[in-house]
């Protein structure tokens, strides 16, 4: 069974930077596309960055310049470098991923979508 499981997330000051990772693990799989998404009090969760299989990025606008989105594939981790924080990045920082898992037969199936526990950030000044 997948399992993605973030950590980095804590308390930081306004302009303070903090990384997040995301482990992928359980059983034979492979990799595709993965995000990160928030989710503030009292809000709906939101898409933050997205990557894909071959690197390619991309960004909400409030976050651009200041978060960047990456991962280590033979680590099956991904990263989120957050930068210049502000009051309103608090939030719940979920991992999301697209991951295909082996059946047998050297197949794989065509992907699922799974979900982090959520790692909290909090922002103060």
């Amino acid at each position: 069974q997948v399992q993605l499981s973030e950590s980095g997330g804590a308390w930081v000051q306004v302009g303070g930077s903090l990384r997040l990772s995301c482990v992928v693990s359980g059983g034979i799989f492979n990799i595709n596309t993965m995000a990160w998404y928030r989710q503030a009090p009292g809000m709906q969760r939101e898409l933050v960055a997205h990557i894909t299989r071959s690197g390619t990025t991309k960004y909400v606008d409030y976050v651009k310049g200041r978060f960047t989105i990456s991962r280590d594939v033979a680590k099956d981790t991904l990263y989120l470098q957050m930068n210049s924080l502000k009051l309103e990045d608090t939030a719940v920082y979920y991992c999301n991923g697209n991951v295909s898992t082996y059946y047998g037969l050297g197949m794989f199936d065509a992907g699922y979508e799974y979900w982090g526990q959520g790692t909290q950030v909090t922002v103060s000044s």
